[in-house]
Protein backbone atom coordinates (compact mmCIF):
# COMPACT_ATOMS: atom_id res chain seq x y z
CA UNK A 1 0.00 0.00 0.00
CA UNK A 2 1.36 3.84 -0.71
CA UNK A 3 1.64 5.79 2.09
CA UNK A 4 2.41 9.47 1.68
CA UNK A 5 3.07 12.32 3.25
CA UNK A 6 1.16 15.45 1.96
CA UNK A 7 -0.81 18.55 2.88
CA UNK A 8 -4.47 18.61 4.69
CA UNK A 9 -6.84 21.15 3.10
CA UNK A 10 -5.93 23.89 5.55
CA UNK A 11 -2.33 23.86 4.39
CA UNK A 12 -1.17 21.65 7.62
CA UNK A 13 0.86 19.03 7.44
CA UNK A 14 -0.53 15.59 7.45
CA UNK A 15 -0.52 11.63 6.03
CA UNK A 16 -2.47 9.30 4.83
CA UNK A 17 -2.23 6.37 1.94
CA UNK A 18 -3.02 6.28 -1.39
CA UNK A 19 -5.08 4.03 -3.18
CA UNK A 20 -6.35 4.40 -6.77
CA UNK A 21 -5.75 7.97 -7.09
CA UNK A 22 -7.19 9.07 -3.99
CA UNK A 23 -5.63 9.98 -1.04
CA UNK A 24 -6.77 9.38 1.84
CA UNK A 25 -5.93 11.45 5.68
CA UNK A 26 -5.22 9.43 8.36
CA UNK A 27 -3.31 12.11 10.11
CA UNK A 28 -4.17 14.92 12.23
CA UNK A 29 -6.33 16.34 10.19
CA UNK A 30 -8.09 12.58 9.45
CA UNK A 31 -8.62 10.10 11.30
CA UNK A 32 -5.59 10.75 13.99
CA UNK A 33 -3.84 7.68 13.54
CA UNK A 34 -0.43 9.37 14.18
CA UNK A 35 0.95 12.41 14.24
CA UNK A 36 2.64 12.11 11.02
CA UNK A 37 4.27 9.27 8.73
CA UNK A 38 7.49 9.22 11.24
CA UNK A 39 5.34 8.92 14.24
CA UNK A 40 3.15 6.16 12.27
CA UNK A 41 6.64 4.10 12.16
CA UNK A 42 7.55 4.81 15.39
CA UNK A 43 4.35 3.15 16.79
CA UNK A 44 3.88 0.59 14.48
CA UNK A 45 1.05 1.73 12.67
CA UNK A 46 2.74 2.31 9.47
CA UNK A 47 2.17 -0.88 7.05
CA UNK A 48 -0.85 -2.03 9.27
CA UNK A 49 -3.57 0.26 8.65
CA UNK A 50 -5.93 -2.21 6.46
CA UNK A 51 -9.46 -0.99 5.97
CA UNK A 52 -9.65 1.46 8.37
CA UNK A 53 -8.81 4.10 6.18
CA UNK A 54 -12.05 3.97 3.98
CA UNK A 55 -13.46 6.18 6.97
CA UNK A 56 -11.18 8.54 6.40
CA UNK A 57 -11.60 12.01 4.74
CA UNK A 58 -10.53 11.93 1.42
CA UNK A 59 -9.81 13.62 -2.05
CA UNK A 60 -8.10 13.34 -5.13
CA UNK A 61 -4.31 12.63 -4.72
CA UNK A 62 -3.80 14.99 -7.37
CA UNK A 63 -5.02 17.79 -4.99
CA UNK A 64 -2.95 16.73 -2.46
CA UNK A 65 0.57 18.91 -1.83
CA UNK A 66 3.25 16.02 -1.34
CA UNK A 67 5.85 16.47 1.47
CA UNK A 68 8.87 14.40 1.72
CA UNK A 69 7.79 10.83 2.69
CA UNK A 70 9.32 11.54 5.76
CA UNK A 71 9.31 14.66 6.71
CA UNK A 72 11.16 15.12 9.85
CA UNK A 73 13.78 12.15 10.38
CA UNK A 74 16.17 12.01 13.25
CA UNK A 75 18.87 11.03 10.57
CA UNK A 76 19.39 11.12 6.83
CA UNK A 77 22.64 8.94 6.11
CA UNK A 78 23.49 9.01 2.59
CA UNK A 79 25.61 6.69 0.68
CA UNK A 80 28.36 7.28 -2.29
CA UNK A 81 29.10 5.64 -4.96
CA UNK A 82 27.75 2.54 -4.88
CA UNK A 83 26.76 1.39 -8.06
CA UNK A 84 29.94 -0.52 -9.59
CA UNK A 85 28.85 1.65 -12.74
CA UNK A 86 29.28 4.99 -10.78
CA UNK A 87 32.41 3.61 -9.42
CA UNK A 88 33.74 3.42 -13.04
CA UNK A 89 32.86 6.50 -13.91
CA UNK A 90 33.81 8.59 -10.92
CA UNK A 91 37.33 6.37 -11.13
CA UNK A 92 36.57 5.45 -7.33
CA UNK A 93 36.68 1.64 -7.68
CA UNK A 94 37.21 -1.35 -5.30
CA UNK A 95 36.08 0.73 -2.35
CA UNK A 96 37.27 -1.33 1.16
CA UNK A 97 34.13 0.16 2.84
CA UNK A 98 30.84 2.42 1.96
CA UNK A 99 31.46 6.58 1.72
CA UNK A 100 28.80 7.93 4.14
CA UNK A 101 27.62 11.61 4.19
CA UNK A 102 24.75 13.24 5.62
CA UNK A 103 21.95 14.80 3.99
CA UNK A 104 19.97 17.34 6.65
CA UNK A 105 16.07 16.86 7.01
CA UNK A 106 14.46 20.48 6.37
CA UNK A 107 16.97 20.72 3.00
CA UNK A 108 13.88 17.50 1.46
CA UNK A 109 11.37 18.43 -0.96
CA UNK A 110 8.44 16.16 -1.64
CA UNK A 111 7.04 14.91 -4.89
CA UNK A 112 6.05 17.53 -7.91
CA UNK A 113 7.97 20.60 -5.49
CA UNK A 114 10.33 23.10 -7.48
CA UNK A 115 14.24 21.42 -7.23
CA UNK A 116 15.96 24.55 -6.09
CA UNK A 117 19.21 24.64 -8.36
CA UNK A 118 21.52 27.17 -6.12
CA UNK A 119 22.38 30.35 -7.68
CA UNK A 120 25.88 29.57 -7.15
CA UNK A 121 26.26 26.49 -8.93
CA UNK A 122 27.18 26.40 -12.46
CA UNK A 123 27.06 22.12 -12.17
CA UNK A 124 23.59 21.11 -10.73
CA UNK A 125 23.13 16.85 -11.36
CA UNK A 126 20.34 14.56 -10.39
CA UNK A 127 21.09 11.18 -8.84
CA UNK A 128 18.11 8.45 -8.39
CA UNK A 129 18.49 6.49 -5.76
CA UNK A 130 16.70 3.97 -3.58
CA UNK A 131 15.85 5.15 -0.07
CA UNK A 132 15.54 2.91 3.12
CA UNK A 133 13.28 4.21 6.78
CA UNK A 134 14.55 2.51 9.77
CA UNK A 135 11.49 0.79 11.26
CA UNK A 136 13.36 -0.25 15.07
CA UNK A 137 15.96 1.09 17.71
CA UNK A 138 19.44 -0.31 15.17
CA UNK A 139 22.90 -0.44 16.95
CA UNK A 140 25.45 -2.72 16.22
CA UNK A 141 23.07 -5.25 13.67
CA UNK A 142 24.54 -7.67 11.89
CA UNK A 143 24.02 -8.22 8.27
CA UNK A 144 21.81 -11.46 8.92
CA UNK A 145 19.19 -9.31 10.96
CA UNK A 146 19.27 -6.22 8.88
CA UNK A 147 16.35 -6.92 6.56
CA UNK A 148 14.34 -7.20 10.21
CA UNK A 149 15.18 -3.47 10.71
CA UNK A 150 13.40 -1.87 7.38
CA UNK A 151 9.85 -0.69 8.06
CA UNK A 152 9.73 0.53 4.17
CA UNK A 153 11.37 2.05 0.82
CA UNK A 154 10.65 5.18 -1.12
CA UNK A 155 12.28 6.50 -3.95
CA UNK A 156 14.99 9.54 -3.62
CA UNK A 157 16.71 12.32 -6.13
CA UNK A 158 19.75 13.18 -4.13
CA UNK A 159 20.09 16.72 -6.29
CA UNK A 160 23.93 17.88 -5.62
CA UNK A 161 25.39 21.19 -6.51
CA UNK A 162 28.85 18.44 -8.16
CA UNK A 163 31.70 22.10 -7.56
CA UNK A 164 30.48 22.72 -4.54
CA UNK A 165 30.91 19.03 -3.69
CA UNK A 166 34.06 18.60 -5.25
CA UNK A 167 35.78 22.04 -3.86
CA UNK A 168 37.14 19.75 -1.02
CA UNK A 169 37.14 15.80 0.17
CA UNK A 170 34.16 16.59 2.44
CA UNK A 171 30.72 15.99 0.44
CA UNK A 172 28.15 17.99 2.46
CA UNK A 173 28.07 21.38 1.45
CA UNK A 174 26.94 20.25 -2.05
CA UNK A 175 24.41 18.08 -0.67
CA UNK A 176 22.65 20.39 1.55
CA UNK A 177 21.35 23.47 -0.58
CA UNK A 178 17.68 24.09 1.06
CA UNK A 179 14.77 22.21 -1.54
CA UNK A 180 17.82 19.91 -3.12
CA UNK A 181 16.02 16.17 -1.52
CA UNK A 182 13.48 14.91 -2.98
CA UNK A 183 11.66 11.96 -1.18
CA UNK A 184 8.50 10.50 -2.20
CA UNK A 185 5.88 10.82 -3.68
CA UNK A 186 4.93 7.40 -1.37
CA UNK A 187 6.88 5.06 1.26
CA UNK A 188 5.95 1.29 0.49
CA UNK A 189 5.92 -0.96 3.52
CA UNK A 190 9.15 -3.70 3.21
CA UNK A 191 6.58 -6.58 3.59
CA UNK A 192 4.43 -5.39 0.44
CA UNK A 193 7.64 -5.53 -1.72
CA UNK A 194 9.13 -9.18 -1.96
CA UNK A 195 12.85 -9.24 -3.22
CA UNK A 196 13.95 -5.99 -3.03
CA UNK A 197 17.33 -6.56 -4.96
CA UNK A 198 14.93 -7.24 -8.42
CA UNK A 199 13.45 -3.41 -8.29
CA UNK A 200 14.71 -1.45 -11.34
CA UNK A 201 15.77 2.12 -11.09
CA UNK A 202 15.30 4.90 -13.81
CA UNK A 203 16.25 8.69 -13.98
CA UNK A 204 14.68 10.44 -16.94
CA UNK A 205 15.81 14.03 -17.47
CA UNK A 206 12.78 15.51 -19.81
CA UNK A 207 12.04 11.63 -21.14
CA UNK A 208 15.47 10.64 -21.87
CA UNK A 209 16.38 7.77 -20.04
CA UNK A 210 19.92 8.80 -18.34
CA UNK A 211 20.41 6.02 -15.30
CA UNK A 212 18.64 2.40 -14.94
CA UNK A 213 19.86 -0.47 -12.57
CA UNK A 214 19.06 -3.05 -10.71
CA UNK A 215 18.82 -2.48 -6.89
CA UNK A 216 20.96 -5.72 -7.06
CA UNK A 217 23.93 -3.75 -8.49
CA UNK A 218 24.66 -2.01 -5.12
CA UNK A 219 28.12 -2.67 -4.38
CA UNK A 220 27.24 -3.00 -0.75
CA UNK A 221 24.35 -4.10 -0.56
CA UNK A 222 21.56 -3.39 2.16
CA UNK A 223 22.49 -5.98 5.00
CA UNK A 224 25.92 -4.08 4.75
CA UNK A 225 24.86 -0.22 4.92
CA UNK A 226 22.71 -1.05 7.84
CA UNK A 227 25.47 -3.06 9.16
CA UNK A 228 28.09 -0.89 8.53
CA UNK A 229 26.61 2.25 9.62
CA UNK A 230 24.60 1.11 12.89
CA UNK A 231 28.23 0.47 14.01
CA UNK A 232 29.13 4.31 14.25
CA UNK A 233 25.58 5.62 14.96
CA UNK A 234 22.48 4.33 16.51
CA UNK A 235 19.45 4.64 14.15
CA UNK A 236 15.80 5.43 15.28
CA UNK A 237 12.47 4.42 13.56
CA UNK A 238 11.54 7.21 11.18
CA UNK A 239 15.41 7.60 10.06
CA UNK A 240 16.63 7.43 6.48
CA UNK A 241 19.16 5.72 4.45
CA UNK A 242 19.99 7.04 1.04
CA UNK A 243 21.72 3.83 -0.38
CA UNK A 244 23.53 5.14 -3.68
CA UNK A 245 22.79 6.16 -7.56
CA UNK A 246 24.08 4.21 -10.75
CA UNK A 247 26.21 5.41 -13.37
CA UNK A 248 24.68 8.13 -16.02
CA UNK A 249 25.01 11.14 -13.65
CA UNK A 250 25.18 14.56 -15.45
CA UNK A 251 28.50 14.86 -14.56
CA UNK A 252 30.13 11.97 -15.86
CA UNK A 253 28.30 11.74 -19.73
CA UNK A 254 29.66 12.66 -22.82
CA UNK A 255 28.58 15.53 -23.46
CA UNK A 256 28.06 16.32 -19.90
CA UNK A 257 24.31 16.00 -19.04
CA UNK A 258 23.95 18.53 -16.27
CA UNK A 259 20.64 20.39 -15.00
CA UNK A 260 19.18 23.53 -16.08
CA UNK A 261 16.21 25.59 -14.99
CA UNK A 262 13.16 24.37 -16.32
CA UNK A 263 14.45 20.62 -16.62
CA UNK A 264 11.91 17.67 -15.55
CA UNK A 265 13.74 14.94 -13.34
CA UNK A 266 11.57 11.47 -13.19
CA UNK A 267 13.08 8.87 -10.54
CA UNK A 268 11.17 5.78 -11.22
CA UNK A 269 11.55 2.13 -8.92
CA UNK A 270 9.51 -0.61 -9.45
CA UNK A 271 6.65 -0.74 -6.92
CA UNK A 272 7.37 2.51 -5.51
CA UNK A 273 6.05 5.24 -7.90
CA UNK A 274 7.76 7.93 -9.97
CA UNK A 275 9.01 10.98 -8.09
CA UNK A 276 8.81 14.18 -10.56
CA UNK A 277 10.65 17.22 -9.37
CA UNK A 278 11.05 20.24 -11.85
CA UNK A 279 14.52 22.42 -11.49
CA UNK A 280 13.67 26.10 -10.58
CA UNK A 281 16.94 28.06 -10.64
CA UNK A 282 17.45 30.28 -7.35
CA UNK A 283 16.79 33.79 -8.83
Amino acid sequence: MYHASFTAPDGSPTWGVVVDGTAYDLGPSGLGLAAGLRDAVVSGVFGQVGDRYLDAPSRPEAESGFLPAITDPGKIICIGVNYRDHQKETGRTEQKAPTVFTRFADTQIGHLRPARMPASTAQFDYEGELALVIGKDAFHVSEEDAWDHIAGYGAYNDFTARDWQRATSQWIPGKNFPGTGAFGPYLVPAADLGNVDELVLETRVNGDVRQKASVGDLYFGIPELIAHVTGFTRLAPGDVIVTGTPGGVGMFTEPQGLLSDGDVVEVEITGLGILRNTVQRER
